[in-house]
């Protein structure tokens, strides 16, 4: 198992240079200048060009590149051009309310989506079933910025329930942005866990069980159901990801002070090193929820636990 972590933690070193040398050329041809947009625009060009030469923005791409992935290495971020902090301390502080936004997000999908799937499935073509599949659609097609307006019409400018934006108020203000968050991921995990039922309900040990008259909710929940959740779990490894890079939206919408909208605003900036240590982050953490759910998988399959050792 050690040495599965492992492979798995030096199997993420080429990505991530991969990730930061695509997104470092991509920002590289973004138009407008750094140095003009910390100064502003009546600066002298003589004061613009004594500021580049001092940021290194003359220098060729790959001494740039070179440069900055030397600092990441030792565990610098870079410095921001618009505040003149550190990245990291910028990043750091945003972190927490991303991932609170994402776990929230998570368990509120999975909540929903489980029961949805499994129900559905054991009342094929039912009213429920189509009832559940619309509600998945709807899910999957609307878009997370118009859903999170709609949210914030009705249960904050119609009902005053929740807040508009902000994270000043705890609990609450969690509550609207985690739903938008969660519930497009929702519908996607709920069709697959749907899917996934329906095949395994078929299979013949589930006959052999329901011959032995072991209860239906039994067999179910600790036979079906175990074995359905490996696809499903790879599907929710997949989404929680996905929440990272939908917070972007989200936490715009809601005001949310996470990493999403610190790069939002980074790159209206043309802040490269803060976009970069956003990107970077989000990064590692995509590749360490896959290592996650690959673990997982040794819980819930022993056959899976075998190959690891």
């Amino acid at each position: 198992m050690i040495k599965f972590i492992i492979k798995r933690l030096v199997a993420l070193i080429p990505v991530l240079i991969g990730v930061s040398l695509l997104v470092f050329f991509i920002l590289d041809l973004a138009p407008g200048d750094p140095a003009k947009t910390i100064l502003g625009e009546q600066a002298r060009p003589e004061d613009i060009a004594a500021l580049r030469e001092e940021m290194g923005l003359d220098d060729p791409f790959f001494v740039r590149y070179g440069r900055y992935m030397w600092d990441l290495v030792h565990g610098d971020l870079g410095t921001s051009y618009k505040t003149r902090d550190p990245v990291g301390e910028e990043v750091w502080a945003r972190l927490p309310n991303t991932f609170k936004l994402a776990a929230t997000s998570t368990i509120i999908a999975i909540i929903l989506a489980l029961p949805l799937g499994v129900i559905a499935a054991i009342k094929q073509n039912t009213l429920f079933d189509g009832v559940s599949m619309f509600i998945s659609l709807l899910g999957i097609s609307i878009p997370i910025f118009w859903f999170g307006l709609l949210l914030i019409l009705l249960f904050s400018v119609t009902l005053g329930w929740f807040p508009v934006s902000g994270a000043d108020q705890g609990l609450k203000s969690l509550v609207l942005p985690s739903l938008a968050l969660g519930f497009q991921h929702m519908a996607a995990i709920a069709r697959t866990t749907r899917s996934s039922m329906l095949e395994q309900i078929r299979q013949d040990y589930i006959r052999t069980v329901r011959a032995k008259g072991l209860p239906e909710g039994e067999v179910i929940t600790k036979h079906a159901l175990r074995n359905a959740l490996i696809p499903t779990t790879t599907v929710i490894g997949l989404q929680m990801g996905g929440m990272l890079g939908g917070s972007v939206l989200t936490e715009s919408v809601f005001a949310w002070p996470g990493i999403g909208r610190y790069m939002v605003q980074s790159i209206q900036g043309r802040d490269i090193p803060s976009v970069m240590g956003c990107i970077i982050i989000f990064a590692i953490s995509f590749a360490l929820i896959n290592l996650l759910v690959d673990l997982i998988y040794g819980f819930i399959d022993p056959r899976i636990k075998a190959q690891y050792k």
